[in-house]
């Protein structure tokens, strides 16, 4: 498996948001895009840096960037699941937009700006895992302005095995999905057949750390299972006190919301399960991500 996850905060942003690793930023994002608006060449406006990301000085965006045509990009990957990630979503690329400009400067000079979130759960009401949305008018669907676009990626709706990939993006979201799967010299046919989705698994896995890089990765790689360990926890405990509401009131929605939960601890328990199957393959820490468990309830499995 690659030594690094890249959807880690610390090593998304030196993977793709390095000034060496711009050829695979800029295949990223192309395989996001329409074949309309492919782009040829890229500046990345918040470059990783680490001593800017060890004073805490990096843009709150993730990475920001705009190609040779003036458009500007917005690239985020978010974890934690978060109940209000459309505002999220829309205050980052309103800040992107905005700051292109200063106060009295001519409205203009505003470029079109692409958010594209890249999610590890699902948010959307949608079945495909890629969904683009614009402003456009209600009645005759005309569009408003194409100066905003917002893409949301979801991962976990990619469910698709090696061999019924068909596209770049497809590439590029089994890769982010499955990294934990191979290495530099077992990279799937057809991921390997994309020299930068083959150069990423490279970087991932030969990626030279610093032991102040290393102590950050892993940080963020902490701070990561903690908050889908504390994310669990509240689902679990809204389970409990949903099925004691319908025992004590009786009420159809408390009824409802026990049933909800119940079906979640069916989903808990089929975590363990898999969970299980992976001790003897997987180290503790990718198994904890890939089912959502703690590392703590792997190690009492281990030991049962």
């Amino acid at each position: 498996m690659c030594r690094l996850n890249p959807k880690v905060d610390f090593a998304f942003k030196k993977l793709f948001g390095s000034e060496e690793n711009k050829d695979i930023l800029m295949s990223f994002i192309n395989s996001v895009l329409s074949k309309e608006e492919q782009i040829v060449d890229l500046e990345l406006k918040n470059p990783y840096n680490l001593v800017s990301y060890r004073n805490g000085k990096m843009s709150i965006l993730d990475i920001k960037a705009v190609d040779e045509k003036g458009i500007w990009y917005d690239v985020e990957m978010q974890l934690a699941e978060q109940s209000f990630y459309d505002k999220r979503a829309l205050y980052y690329w309103a800040k992107v937009y905005s700051d292109q400009i200063e106060s009295g400067q001519d409205y203009y000079m505003l470029k079109k700006t692409i958010g594209i979130n890249i999610l590890d759960f699902n948010y959307l009401e949608e079945e495909d895992y890629h969904n683009r949305y614009e402003l456009c008018n209600t009645k005759t669907m005309k569009k408003f302005t194409d100066l905003l676009n917002i893409h949301f990626i979801e991962l976990p709706k990619f469910k698709k095995d090696y061999k019924e990939i068909k596209t770049a993006l497809d590439r590029w979201a089994a890769f982010l999905s499955k990294a934990y799967e191979f290495d530099k010299d077992t990279i799937p046919e057809e991921l390997a057949k994309d020299q930068n989705i083959k150069k990423a698994a490279e970087k991932l896995d030969v990626m030279s750390l610093s032991k102040e890089e290393r102590e950050w990765y892993e940080n963020d790689l902490k701070a990561m299972l903690v908050r889908k360990a504390e994310h669990r926890t509240a689902k679990m405990r809204g389970r409990e006190e949903g099925l004691e509401q319908g025992r004590e009131e009786g009420r159809e929605q408390g009824l409802q919301q026990g049933l909800q939960q119940g079906r979640e601890e069916g989903e808990y328990l089929k975590a363990v399960n898999i969970a299980k199957n992976l001790l003897d393959v997987l180290d503790i820490e990718t198994i904890a991500m890939k089912t959502g468990l703690s590392v703590e309830e792997i190690k009492r499995l281990k030991k049962e």
